[in-house]
């Protein structure tokens, strides 16, 4: 049951509409288990409830490859209160779309991995101001010289936001990078991270190490933090660049995990 006061404003807050938005949340499920653990079996490491198998929302086990991932998924499950909020659970989703979607057609996601590579987000580079021209050639050339170095990937850069063709034979490149990426749990965070940067090499530079997950997540956000710079910080904005960033960084965690 909703709590009456979610739907009136405090003093410390005192914004109607974010207080209606708390009465309409739906209603969580009531945790059902004492104990979240990991149990290794058939090689795989199985996430348990009361030392019964988990499921994923397919029916399918929830087993990962690594004990270092199961373990992570357990934390997720252990910290959680009364009730169950999957949208606390980033590593959980994660291995769960992993599973269900991208096991079973991976090759539709490598294509739309590639798709994303068509169109990166770090091709379009402003004219000015000077300020937020140096940023982004600061945060996505690196980028860029890691594409070519690494895997001989040139790209054409625009100033704008008009659509740019680039080189069939740097898509190929990058084609053939994501291919080598045969875990669908590795694959699935690389989209995540493809998906929450808007940049497909800014995610395949975090996965090889060129950029740690804090430069990776600030490269994203070069053009946003700018604009905070000049116009001032958004609180709605903020929340929702919050939850992303802790998305990105578990889906980072699970690269990693997944590629041990």
């Amino acid at each position: 049951m909703t709590d009456p006061r979610d739907w009136f404003p405090d003093q410390d807050e005192p914004n109607p509409m974010r207080a209606a938005q708390a009465g309409m949340k739906p209603a969580l499920p009531k945790r059902f288990y004492k104990q979240a653990g990991v149990e290794e079996r058939d090689g795989r490491f199985h996430l348990t409830l009361d030392g019964r198998q988990a499921k994923t929302p397919g029916k399918q086990a929830l087993a990962v490859p690594s004990r270092g991932l199961a373990e992570a998924m357990a934390g997720e499950w252990a910290e959680q209160g009364a009730e169950i909020d999957p949208s606390v659970m980033s590593v959980t989703r994660i291995v769960n779309s992993a599973i269900d979607g991208v096991a079973p057609r991976q090759g539709e996601v490598v294509d739309d991995l590639v798709r994303y590579a068509g169109s990166d987000l770090i091709y379009y580079r402003a004219s000015d101001p000077e300020r937020l021209v140096r940023g982004q050639d600061e945060a996505w050339s690196p980028v860029l010289d890691w594409a070519r170095e690494t895997h001989g990937a040139r790209f054409t850069l625009a100033e704008g936001v008009m659509h740019v063709t680039q080189p069939d034979e740097a898509l190929a490149a990058i084609r053939g990078a994501v291919e080598q990426i045969v875990s669908p749990f590795a694959l699935a965070a690389l989209h995540v991270m493809t998906t929450l940067s808007g940049s497909v090499l800014i995610a395949l530079a975090h996965a090889a190490g060129r950029l740690d997950v804090d430069e990776a997540w600030a490269a994203a956000h070069v053009d946003e933090l700018f604009q905070e710079s000049v116009w001032g910080e958004d609180y709605e904005a903020m929340e929702r660049r919050r939850r992303r960033e802790a998305d990105f960084r578990a889906a980072s965690l699970v690269y990693r995990l997944a590629s041990q």
